[in-house]
C-alpha cells in the first residue's frame, strides 16, 4: 500500500518538492520514488525480502524516508527507533522485534554490534544525489507487490515509560483505515508544513500514506527548534501548527515571537502529551487560532478522540473532546462492564485504525485487545455533554485514607491557577493516610511562585479536601521520555530528592 502511494505521488506531483532537508536542499516526489526503487533493489541484493524485519536507527532525515519507502516496496517490516533513545534502549527495542537487519548511522550504531542482526552503516546525505548512495542500485527498479491487505508494514515502539518498549504492529489494513479516517482518502490540498515529531513516531509511520497523498512540502530540522519553526510559519504562511504541547509552549516562549506575522495560522493541533489549560488559553490568544486537542496512543494508531475546532473554553481547556469518526468509546469498571456517564473507569477504544497486535508478544496483546476493544490504561469519565475527561493512568491512581485520588483530575485544576505553568501530582507514602499527593509545579513566574496554601485554596473550590496536594515542590521543567510525555517515574525520583514547601 505504502509503495503504491509513493509511486502514485510521484506520478501526480513529479518535480514538486516533497521535503526540504534541514540543510535546505529540496527532494521531489519523483526523486523519492526513483531513489526508493534503487534502494529496494540494492536491499534485495542483500537478502531483504517480504517479511524481513528491518530496524532504522536513523535521524529523521530524507535518508530515513527513502529507506522506509524502499522497505515497503519489498514488503519488509520497518521498525523505526527514536534517535533520542540511549544505546541500551535501542538494543532493547531491536531485541523486542528480533530484527534481522539494522540500517544505522555511525552515531546511532553504538552498542548495536551486540545484536545478532546484520548491521548496515550509512552516511547522512549532503544532497539529493547522495541519499542512501551506499544501498542504491543505479537505475534498478522492483516489481510492485501483489495486493495483500494483511501484509505487515511497520512496527511502532511504545514509549517504554513503565518498562521495556513493546512493538505495535500495523498492516496495510490499519494504514488504509488511518488514511480514510484522517482524510477520507483525499489527494491534494497540501501546502507547506513542519515535521513535528521524529519519523519513528506512530504519528508519522502510520500516517505517511496520506501525508504523501496531500502533496505537501515538509520542512525538516536536524533537531526541532522553536525559533526556526516560527520563521517557517511566518515565511510560508502556514495555516496549521501540528505538534505536541511542549513544542507549543516553546514557541510561545521565544523572545521575538511578536516580530512575526501569524495571521495565516488558523489551527493548532496538539497530541501525544497533555495540554495544560493555561497553555491552551495563551496559545489561542497569541496565535489568534483554534486549539484542537487530539487524544490517541501508539496502540490506537494515532486515531482516538479530539476537541472540536470551535470548541468552547470548557471543552478545550478541560476535556479531550469526543470520539472521532469511526471510533467507539466506552468507560468500563473493574468488572469490565460499561459504566454510566459521570463515573470514572478505564477508557476503552475500538476502531479499524488500532494496532493489529504487539509483535511477538501474544500475552501482552491479549491483555490489551479484548474482544476487539483496546484497553488504553487511561482513567476517564464521560460528562453530561458527552465529552471525555481524563483522570490519569490506571496505575497512577493512589489511595489516600481509603479514597481514590486520580492525579490528572487534580493536575487539571492546579493548572488553572495563574501561577502554574504545568503541574504533576506524585503520590508519597504516609504513615497515617497511606499515601498523600505531592504537587510538582513549573511556576509561571519563578521569582514569585504560588504557595501550597494558595494552590490548596484554589483547587479546594473544585475538589474534595482529600484530593488536595499536601506538599509542593518546584522544578524548572519536567523530565520527558522520547515521545514527549512526562516521565513520571523519573519525576518521582527527583521529587523524593527535592525539598517540599
Amino acid at each position: 500500500m505504502l509503495g503504491a502511494v509513493v509511486r502514485k505521488a510521484a506520478n501526480d506531483y513529479g518535480d514538486h518538492v516533497a521535503y526540504v532537508s534541514a540543510d535546505g536542499w529540496p527532494f521531489t516526489y519523483e526523486q523519492l520514488d526513483r531513489h526508493s526503487d534503487e534502494a529496494a533493489a540494492g536491499l534485495a541484493e542483500r537478502g531483504v525480502a517480504e517479511g524481513t524485519v528491518v530496524v532504522l536507527a536513523l535521524p529523521s532525515t530524507i535518508d530515513y524516508l527513502v529507506a522506509y519507502a524502499a522497505l515497503a516496496k519489498l514488503g519488509a517490516i520497518t521498525a523505526g527507533i527514536n534517535p533520542r533513545y540511549q544505546p541500551a534502549e535501542r538494543l532493547s527495542a531491536i531485541e523486542t522485534v528480533a530484527a534481522e537487519v539494522i540500517i544505522a548511522t555511525a552515531d546511532l550504531a553504538g552498542g548495536l554490534e551486540e545484536s545478532s542482526a546484520s548491521l548496515v552503516l550509512i552516511e547522512p546525505a549532503g544532497d539529493a544525489a547522495e541519499v542512501l548512495r551506499e544501498l542504491r542500485a543505479d537505475g534498478a527498479t522492483v516489481d510492485p507487490l501483489p495486493d495483500n491487505i494483511d501484509r505487515p508494514v511497520t512496527i511502532c515502539f511504545t514509549s517504554g515509560s513503565t518498562g521495556h518498549p513493546k512493538g505495535a504492529l500495523f498492516t496495510n489494513r490499519q494504514l488504509e483505515a488511518i488514511r480514510d479516517l484522517d482524510t477520507g482518502g483525499a489527494w491534494g490540498g497540501g501546502g507547506h508544513a513542519v515535521a513535528p515529531t521524529e519519523f519513528a513516531h506512530v504519528g508519522f509511520m502510520t500516517k505517511w500514506p496520506w501525508l504523501l497523498a496531500s502533496g505537501s512540502t515538509t520542512h525538516l530540522q536536524h533537531k526541532w527548534k522553536a525559533a526556526r519553526v516560527l520563521e517557517l510559519l511566518h515565511e510560508y504562511r502556514m495555516p496549521v501548527i501540528a505538534g505536541v504541547a511542549p513544542q507549543v509552549a516553546l514557541l510561545l516562549r521565544q523572545p521575538n515571537f511578536d516580530d512575526y506575522d501569524f495571521s495565516a495560522v488558523t489551527t493548532i493541533v496538539a497530541g501525544a502529551a497533555a495540554s495544560p489549560p493555561a497553555l491552551v488559553a495563551e496559545a489561542r490568544k497569541r496565535f489568534g487560532a483554534n486549539y484542537v486537542i487530539r487524544y490517541s496512543s501508539t496502540e490506537s494508531g494515532g486515531i482516538g478522540l479530539g476537541t472540536a475546532p470551535d470548541a468552547d473554553d470548557e471543552e478545550v481547556l478541560h476535556t479531550v473532546g469526543r470520539p472521532r469518526s469511526g471510533v467507539d468509546v466506552e468507560v468500563r469498571g473493574e468488572d469490565l462492564a460499561a459504566l454510566p456517564d459521570g463515573e470514572i473507569g478505564e477508557l476503552w477504544l475500538r476502531s479499524p485504525a488500532m494496532m493489529d497486535s504487539y509483535w511477538r508478544n501474544p500475552e501482552a496483546t491479549a491483555d490489551t485487545i479484548v474482544d476487539g476493544w483496546l484497553r488504553t490504561g487511561d482513567l476517564a469519565l464521560v460528562d453530561d455533554a458527552g465529552l471525555v475527561r481524563l483522570a490519569g493512568r490506571v496505575k497512577e491512581m493512589f489511595i489516600r485514607g481509603g479514597y481514590n485520588v486520580y492525579p490528572l483530575e487534580v493536575e487539571s485544576v492546579l493548572s488553572t491557577h495563574p501561577g502554574v505553568l504545568e503541574s504533576v501530582v506524585i503520590p508519597r507514602p504516609d504513615d497515617v493516610m497511606g499515601e498523600v499527593g505531592v504537587a510538582a509545579v513549573v511556576a509561571a513566574d519563578p521569582d514569585n511562585p504560588p504557595t501550597l496554601e494558595e494552590l490548596r485554596a484554589h483547587a479546594g473550590e473544585s475538589l474534595a479536601a482529600y484530593k488536595l496536594p499536601e506538599a509542593l515542590v518546584f522544578v524548572e521543567e519536567f523530565p520527558r521520555n522520547a515521545n514527549a510525555k512526562v516521565d513520571r517515574r523519573e519525576l518521582a525520583n527527583q521529587v523524593n530528592n527535592l525539598p517540599t514547601v
